[in-house]
């Protein structure tokens, strides 16, 4: 995840990324999720000798193409989804890697960019897909989706307490007219929660956290992109995830843990505990808060 300051953009937690990833010894690295290549852009100053970049999001590659065309020649960006990292390597006949990065938030650019419906900041469709070209948006998930579905998306994806309340609140307002756009939602979910004094985050928060999680399936086949990852490894090489939430966390740390103990995989988990950002880089870019890394190393 990139956040975007003024108009430049800060990837998350990029020295720790690099201290891990060890770009310096050369070889081919993979940026499974390049968004607006500010980890692939530190990897190739780093010393990489090739990267592959994968994003779903085309707008990012576009984006992410101009950032790095200085090393366009050292440069294979995919627009593709992370979890099809063999399908990805298979098609350029790449067996083994020498490093692979996912960092799993949203960039910056989809929470800012005007017509994603990814933020309830500014009234605006409610789409929320990563990859626009594919899937159905939040608004089509809202509009067809029963109570008890909503309900549990909610619930299961945004860890919302309220989710039974919220999830009927959603049903009685569609009745009324369709909800397509943040502006409706984000009025809806404020109205459900009943209000308790001093409110940290917005009311709309995990509710939106959840539709996202929900339309871009992002909890799916992390555990099988972890086990994919680490098998392409060679040895010696690393794998690094950056989470935003405590249930993808989970998975990655419960996957590596699983891949640790098992035979085939021969993988070593660098960070007992998982790596947060320093209090300056939280103070310079407030959206790496909620980061966590995890890495662990191939072995023999």
């Amino acid at each position: 995840m990139t956040a975007a300051h003024g108009r430049e953009h800060i990837p998350v937690m990029t020295a720790e990324v690099m201290r891990y990833l060890q770009p310096e010894r050369g070889g081919l690295f993979v940026d499974c999720t390049l968004g607006l290549g500010g980890h692939a852009r530190a990897m190739l100053e780093g010393g990489a000798t090739r990267v592959i970049g994968i994003d779903r999001d085309d707008d990012a590659l576009q984006h992410a193409r101009s950032v790095l065309a200085p090393w366009a020649e050292k440069l294979d960006l995919v627009h593709s989804d992370y979890r099809a990292i063999d399908a990805v390597l298979e098609s350029r006949h790449v067996a083994e890697i020498d490093g692979a990065l996912a960092d799993l938030g949203v960039s910056s650019m989809q929470f800012d960019e005007a017509g994603r419906g990814f933020s309830f900041q500014r009234d605006e469709p409610l789409d929320m897909r990563m990859d626009r070209s594919a899937g159905e948006t939040a608004a089509d998930l809202i509009s067809r989706s029963d109570e008890e579905e909503l309900a549990n998306a909610i619930y299961a994806f945004g860890e919302e307490r309220f989710s039974r309340r919220i999830a009927r609140a959603i049903v009685n307002a569609r009745r009324q007219s369709p909800i397509d756009t943040t502006g409706k939602l984000a009025a809806i979910v404020r109205r459900a929660i009943p209000v308790r004094g001093y409110q940290r985050i917005d009311p709309a928060t995990r509710t939106f956290q959840a539709l996202r999680i929900w339309v871009n399936r992002e909890l799916d086949g992390l555990d099988a992109f972890i086990g994919a990852a680490a098998r392409r490894l060679r040895i010696g090489a690393r794998l690094v995830v950056i989470t935003f939430h405590s249930l993808e966390d989970r998975i990655v740390k419960h996957t590596f843990r699983a891949l640790e103990k098992s035979a085939d995989a021969a993988l070593k988990i660098l960070t007992k505990k998982p790596l947060v950002p320093s209090d300056s880089e939280i103070a310079t870019n407030p959206r790496a808060r909620s980061a966590k890394l995890r890495a662990a190393e191939r072995l023999a």
